[in-house]
């Protein structure tokens, strides 16, 4: 299964995301740890494409690819920002950044998937969970 959706950069659209997922989960019959893990760091993944990439810029487009095969899930979730320094992100553990309100999304996407990697200077984001 193939699919790619786009949308205007309106935090409203995390419904199309979330309704994609769930027709991936009735499609593979995901494990429920599975399913949570990918609902919550690609939700994460284009909650930040729309907020921090795009601006909530609603002329932006946040794009989302899906693809599976016989090992992985992928979901590669890109925007028109000006992209981020994804090599000196914060760490949302050290006791300065604990109370801080943001700065834990990227954390989640790297403890949620099975790899996790950034291109085009940080507009791309690329997640893959493994199938059991």
């Amino acid at each position: 299964m193939n699919k790619t959706i786009s949308f205007s950069s309106d935090i409203k659209n995390i419904s199309v995301v979330e309704q994609l997922i769930d027709e991936i989960n009735r499609r593979f019959n995901l494990d429920k740890d599975i399913y949570g893990n990918i609902l919550i760091a690609v939700l994460e993944a284009v909650t930040n494409s729309v907020i921090h990439g795009n601006n909530r810029n609603p002329d932006k487009k946040v794009n989302l690819a899906f693809d599976a095969d016989d090992k992985n899930f992928q979901f590669i979730i890109e925007d028109e920002g000006p992209g981020f320094d994804f090599e000196n992100v914060p760490d949302p553990t050290k006791p300065i950044n604990v109370e801080k309100p943001h700065g834990r999304g990227i954390f989640l996407m790297m403890k949620l998937s099975d790899d996790i990697s950034f291109e085009n200077s940080g507009r791309k984001v690329i997640l893959k969970f493994c199938r059991k």
